[in-house]
């Protein structure tokens, strides 16, 4: 609504007082300074002029050193009447002792022989200074100049001033003040006058001023109404003309502008959908407004189902948390929600305030952050901890039972002694294995572990490790100590069954980490399988991969198992692997070893019939003929 602008109210009233009130503060200052510099040049042309000629002073010197008194008078009442300002100031001339010895006005010839009592005549008689001053008469209301004079006989033979007398001299000041007045009379008329010119030109400038602007106000009503074909009117190329340009050009623009901003909402609308967080907004009474389509599929439902509807209930916490506690506290939250195919979804709920820069709050910002994964490593680290802390404890428990029972005495039993011993020995051995076997996995966690790789035969290096474990077996299955890899097959009997390709298979290896590899599967063979029973060991050759694998006839793993044979410390029958000394970190190790060469490393198992484990490592076939040297 275009509402009524008062009279005073209007910018074109505005300019116009502003333009009189600077013009007539200009006029008065200049005028003030004008008058002031007048003032003081008249008044310094007075003091100029009211002053007693040399040759007077000179002869009125003569007269007062004069023994002759009456005849010095008379001469001193001449010598006065000769001055130039006899006529316009009223003169004394008093001796040393203070006593006028004459006077211009012929009505004050009874103060001839009388005292003067003029406190500043006895100053100028005593210090010999000319004084001047300025007085007022209040009775008649006028201003008077007051200049003394000291009259000094210079004794040459002395070299000194004697101060003989002085003259005093009053001069009325009227004449110079209505002279200042008259004059500033004139001024005041002129300032008037130039007022009241000024205040034409200000209102004619002003609606030169107001014109324009009130044009481009016309404009912008018209702009806020959606209408944006109106043009302004350009009178000049001033400033305003130029702002009348840019209004112009704005009225043309604002129209692409608001294309650009329903541009920019549909970008924002499609950033939004296309994000991998969730995103979800609310008003200030924490009712869902907007809401991305990740969010909906987090939370498995269609925006018509929550816009509009509580964010509380829709991230199921309204039996936990209000609004306000949202507001004021706005803390990241951890929800649990099952998906459509009945998994766990664990989302991390981070809140913000949307808020103004007055500080008024109109909504709630809620960005979702799957950390299901997240969530499951956390949970495997604390596990590993725990898997960790308990495998030491139980060998650790051992050894102080059975060095308690050493220490008590079992010392000194020559039978009793060296079996304790024995087991203390034992699982001190399996501490350090483990403890080998956890820095090997964190080096190759961490990516420190050098792999010294070489080209190697991996037929010969396959059958090589094979032969260890058939002379392990001739030897009534004793540790020979060769490798710490190898471990006490249980006095059990097994044979080695070999498939293996004869086609010499060059494949680049870590040869120590994989003898690793290879004695961790080979050991769980032994100890899973029955007393007597064929382990089958396979070497094939595929097109860019050669696949080893490693069969028992043992118990088999279960089905829900499979997947977890190689985490850490993972075991199918906790039990009967610790019973054998395992540590539950080789095929954990062995994933990660055959992983850095850049091969894989599986199982498939039959529960009851027994697993085989595979390895493929990745081969490129070398042609004999690159190596020969060609004859010269």
């Amino acid at each position: 609504m275009n509402k009524k602008i008062r009279f005073f109210q209007s910018i074109h009233t505005k300019i116009a007082m502003v333009f009189i009130l600077l013009l007539l503060i200009t006029v008065e200052i200049i005028g003030a300074y004008f008058v002031k510099q007048l003032e003081q040049q008249n008044i310094d042309s007075f003091k100029s002029r009211i002053t007693i000629e040399n040759y007077i002073q000179d002869q009125l010197a003569t007269d007062l050193d004069s023994g002759d008194t009456e005849s010095a008078n008379s001469n001193i009442r001449d010598l006065i009447s000769e001055s130039s300002i006899a006529n316009s100031a009223d003169i004394q001339v008093i001796d040393l002792k203070g006593t006028v010895r004459g006077d211009s006005n012929v009505n004050a010839a009874n103060n001839i022989g009388q005292k003067n009592t003029n406190s500043q005549v006895k100053n100028t008689l005593y210090s010999g200074q000319i004084y001047e001053g300025f007085t007022y008469d209040g009775n008649s209301g006028s201003s008077n100049y007051t200049k003394i004079i000291p009259i000094k006989n210079v004794d040459a033979g002395s070299g000194g001033n004697n101060v003989l007398g002085a003259v005093y001299i009053r001069a009325s000041m009227d004449s110079v003040y209505d002279n200042i007045n008259s004059i500033v009379r004139i001024f005041l008329i002129a300032s008037l006058i130039a007022g009241f010119l000024g205040m034409l030109v200000s209102i004619f400038i002003s609606r030169a001023i107001t014109r324009p602007i009130d044009a481009m106000k016309q404009q912008a009503i018209r702009m806020a109404r959606g209408d944006y074909s109106g043009q302004v009117r350009i009178y000049g190329q001033d400033e305003l003309g130029q702002l009348a340009v840019a209004v112009n050009n704005l009225s043309v623009r604002v129209e692409e502008a608001q294309e650009t901003s329903e541009a920019e909402r549909r970008r924002l609308d499609s950033v939004l959908a296309h994000m991998t967080d969730g995103v979800i907004a609310t008003d200030r009474r924490g009712n869902v407004i907007i809401i991305n389509q990740t969010a909906l599929d987090f939370l498995s439902f269609k925006a018509e189902d929550v816009i509009g509807g509580s964010i509380l209930k829709l991230l199921k916490i309204d039996q936990d948390y209000n609004l306000r506690d949202l507001l004021e506290n706005q803390k990241e939250l951890l929800l649990n929600f099952k998906t459509d195919d009945h998994r766990e979804m664990i989302l991390r709920a981070d809140f913000s305030l949307i808020q103004r820069e007055t500080g008024f709050i109109s909504g709630l910002v809620v960005v979702l952050h799957d950390v299901t994964e997240q969530q499951k490593n956390d949970r495997e680290r604390r596990q590993f901890v725990s898997n960790v802390s308990h495998e030491l404890r139980t060998p650790l428990t051992s050894l102080r039972s059975y060095i308690e029972t050493l220490n008590d005495g079992a010392w000194k039993d020559p039978e009793l002694a060296p079996k304790f011993l024995k087991v203390t020995q034992d699982e001190t051995d399996r501490m350090i294995r483990m403890i080998s076997d956890l820095l090997a996995l964190s080096r190759l966690d961490s990516g420190t572990t050098k792999m010294e790789m070489e080209t190697v035969n991996i037929n010969e290096f396959f059958n090589y490790i094979l032969n260890r474990f058939d002379m392990m077996l001739k030897t009534d299955n004793e540790h020979t100590g060769e490798t710490e890899h190898l471990q006490p097959a249980a006095k059990k009997k097994y044979t080695i069954k070999r498939e293996i390709t004869k086609r010499d298979l060059w494949v680049e290896i870590d040869q120590d980490k994989f003898m690793q590899v290879i004695d961790n599967i080979m050991n769980n063979a032994i100890k899973y399988s029955p007393d007597g029973g064929v382990i089958t060991a396979r070497l094939l050759e595929t097109h860019n991969h050669v696949i080893l694998s490693i069969t028992d006839q043992g118990l088999g793993i279960p089905q829900k198992d499979i997947n977890h044979v190689f985490d850490r410390f993972y075991r199918v029958d906790k039990a009967r692997s610790r019973k054998q000394g395992g540590t539950g970190l080789g095929l954990a190790i062995s994933k990660e070893v055959v992983e850095a060469l850049g091969g894989r490393i599986w199982v498939d198992s039959t529960e009851g019939k027994g697993s085989t484990f595979y390895v493929s490592l990745p081969y490129e076939q070398i042609d004999d003929s690159e190596d020969e040297w060609d004859e010269v």
